[in-house]
């Protein structure tokens, strides 16, 4: 929770992170707290162990189940915009809903009819609508596909960041930076009608910022993204690349180490040699953000001697 708990961001999540809080366990433990939870409109969460043959989500609250009608599994299930697959694969897998009332299950045993859509309408009610472009956001990745990342921002709302927004330093494919579950910052690019899309190469740094954690004449670890007729490109980091000249053995996504030959801000590059390279090495997954929390109105990536301008505007 503590990785979403600033600003706008504190009442609503990416499913998932609400689960194994105290106060998500202690709302749902008995039918009292659960009848407070249903004056309240809270949103909970618990685990989705069932999707059964008439595409209801069943959910398991520990001491009582939980029925999800397939109508209110999502925005849009009833209207056909939101296909089955959204609710089949939540199985296994923690859904938030907003608990309506005590029911009877088809076996006459006691259950409580939840909804997750109710959920999704308060979040984009009272969080994704007041959002702006610009905004920095917490969100969770969901899935991965060859042109961008799917992430969670709120109660299941899904949103794009293109493969091209992620970083600068070009990658193949989204699984190179992300993976699936991981808890990421993003930036709002855009809002259209029912959508928002996401930016994410803005959060980590300029190449000023991600240069100075270098210096000429150290030999560190990087990772091959591209090779060209006229050098191989490694990344640094995620917002920095160098250029390293043509050796035979290399291919792209290998691990390297690099000495750092130059380091020339006028011309925002960075000369290296690479020492070694290998298919496996030492990756680290863990994001570093320059920017946390707030609102970006303009970001410039380009350093101030340069010819060359490279920034967004929101």
């Amino acid at each position: 929770m503590s990785e979403f708990s600033s600003g706008i961001y504190q009442t609503f999540y990416p499913e998932g992170v609400l689960i194994d809080t105290q106060d998500n366990i202690n709302s749902i433990k008995n039918i009292h707290a659960l009848q407070e939870s249903i004056s309240l409109s809270k949103v909970l969460e618990a685990p989705c162990i069932v999707c059964d043959v008439s595409q209801n989500l069943i959910v398991d609250l520990g001491w009582i189940k939980g029925i999800i009608p397939k109508n209110e599994g999502a925005i849009g299930v009833s209207t056909g915009e939101t296909k089955d697959i959204a609710l089949i694969s939540r199985v296994n897998k923690p859904v938030c809903f907003i608990a309506q009332g005590f029911t009877k299950d088809e076996s006459g045993r006691d259950a409580v009819l939840l909804s997750r859509r109710k959920a999704q309408e308060m979040c984009i009610d009272q969080y994704i609508s007041s959002l702006q472009n610009g905004d920095v956001i917490k969100a969770r990745v969901t899935h991965l596909e060859h042109f961008g990342c799917f992430v969670d921002i709120g109660c299941g709302i899904p949103s794009l960041i293109p493969i091209d927004l992620i970083s600068v330093s070009r990658i193949s494919h989204p699984s190179d930076r992300f993976f699936v579950g991981q808890n990421i910052n993003a930036v709002v690019k855009c809002k259209e009608v029912n959508r928002i899309c996401l930016s994410h190469k803005e959060l980590l740094g300029t190449w000023e910022e991600n240069a100075a954690e270098f210096n000429v004449g150290e030999t560190v670890t990087g990772i091959v993204r591209s090779i060209e007729d006229y050098g191989i490109f490694v990344e640094l980091a995620p917002n920095l690349a160098g250029l390293a000249e043509l050796r035979d053995n290399i291919r792209v996504n290998q691990h390297t180490s690099v000495f750092i030959k130059a380091i020339i801000p006028e011309k925002m590059k960075i000369k290296l040699i690479i020492v070694d390279n290998t298919d496996t090495g030492y990756t680290n997954r863990k994001l570093k953000y320059y920017i946390n929390e707030g609102r970006i109105d303009c970001w410039q990536y380009s350093t101030r001697e340069a010819d060359k301008l490279i920034q967004t505007i929101f």
